[in-house]
């Protein structure tokens, strides 16, 4: 199945996440199939950048975003 989830990137205590189309069989940093936005929770407020229409066609192809990220996409006005 494809998901759409965070993908950690950044150094140590200093967190920064991509959000990825992937397959749920891949690790949570490996291999992704499209990146679709960004999200930094140290900056204040949280900065969470996403392409809205790469989002909607996914979702309507199918994939199926986290539960974290189904709350930054409602955040971004995605959803």
């Amino acid at each position: 199945m494809v998901k759409i989830r965070l993908r950690r990137m950044g150094a140590k205590k200093n967190p920064y996440y991509r959000i990825v189309v992937a397959d749920s069989r891949f690790p949570r940093d490996g291999r992704c199939i499209e990146e679709i936005g960004s999200y930094d929770p140290l900056t204040n407020p949280a900065t969470v950048n996403v392409d809205a229409e790469k989002a909607q066609t996914w979702i309507k192809n199918g994939a199926q975003p986290t539960d974290t990220v189904r709350g930054l996409l409602k955040k971004a006005g995605v959803l």
